[in-house]
């Protein structure tokens, strides 16, 4: 495909988008000697139960001055998903999905769960999958995300794109979110292909303000046969457009898609 003519200056920005410092200073979550996220000082005063504790037992240590920050105490899945209890009391938290995402250190090794709603007031890395579609005349298959979602609404994504759950693989996750979002068969599309991985760390744009996402998007691209049109199951996908190359990258543009799919579909298109 020949990449259309475009802004490098844009697509400079919007790299550059996809990095972006906090809003305000973070500090370490630890677990033992591993850090599996982050929150910013004074995070964890807001919950108004300090040291945050389960009865008699602490969930949180504070540690200063030389060791700045929080340190989990217990079982990692047990103690984060209590925080995450009382995090969502105190309005802290995102909006509750009873899904559990796995949490990883800093080497990408899995140290427990945690409740979805908190991954992002405490910094944990969380794993996404999306899907490139393209009719076999090569236009793009887009969706625009329903408006009542917190995070992007109405904005335009990938054909398909959610999280992975700490009960999935990239590849099942793949299959179960193609379904629900674009009520497509992964095993019908074809030239399915591993496009690449996205890493983002920016401010969360949920409004609660103190969160930080820390995502790692691994990305696929297939061929949708004709005739077979996407058909959104789960009420997260407000309508879905066939689009040209020329008419994609006219909307990236003018910043009319979330930030990761741009960077994704501007990749599988092929600009540099």
């Amino acid at each position: 495909m020949t990449p259309p003519i475009y802004n490098p200056e844009w697509l400079r920005t919007l790299r550059a988008g996809a990095t972006v410092p906090p809003l305000r200073p973070r500090v370490p979550l630890w677990a033992g000697e591993s850090v599996i996220g982050s929150v910013e000082p004074g995070f964890f005063h807001k919950l108004a139960l300090h040291p945050l504790a389960d009865g008699d037992h602490p969930l949180l240590k504070e540690e200063h001055p030389d060791g700045l920050g929080w340190r989990l105490m217990g079982d990692v899945t047990a103690s984060l998903n209590k925080i995450a209890v009382a995090l969502h009391a105190a309005g802290l938290a995102g909006a509750w999905r009873d899904e559990q995402l796995a949490v990883p250190d800093q080497f990408g090794h899995r140290r427990g769960t945690v409740e979805r709603a908190a991954v992002r007031p405490l910094g944990i890395t969380t794993l996404a999958v999306h899907l490139v579609g393209q009719s076999p005349d090569g236009r793009f298959w887009v969706q625009q995300r329903a408006f009542n979602k917190s995070n992007d609404p109405g904005l335009w994504d990938t054909l398909m794109g959610g999280m992975v759950s700490a009960a999935d693989t990239v590849e099942t996750a793949l299959v179960r979110e193609t379904w629900e979002e674009a009520g497509l068969h992964a095993s019908q599309l074809q030239a399915m292909r591993y496009g690449g991985r996205l890493t983002t760390r920016r401010p969360a744009t949920d409004g609660k303000g103190a969160g930080y996402v820390v995502e790692d998007i691994d990305w696929y691209v297939c061929t949708v046969p004709e005739g077979m049109v996407p058909n959104n199951q789960d009420g997260e996908v407000e309508q879905f457009r066939l689009v040209d190359a020329a008419e994609l990258l006219a909307g990236m543009q003018r910043g009319e898609f979330t930030t990761e799919a741009a960077l994704i579909l501007a990749d599988a298109m092929g600009l540099t």
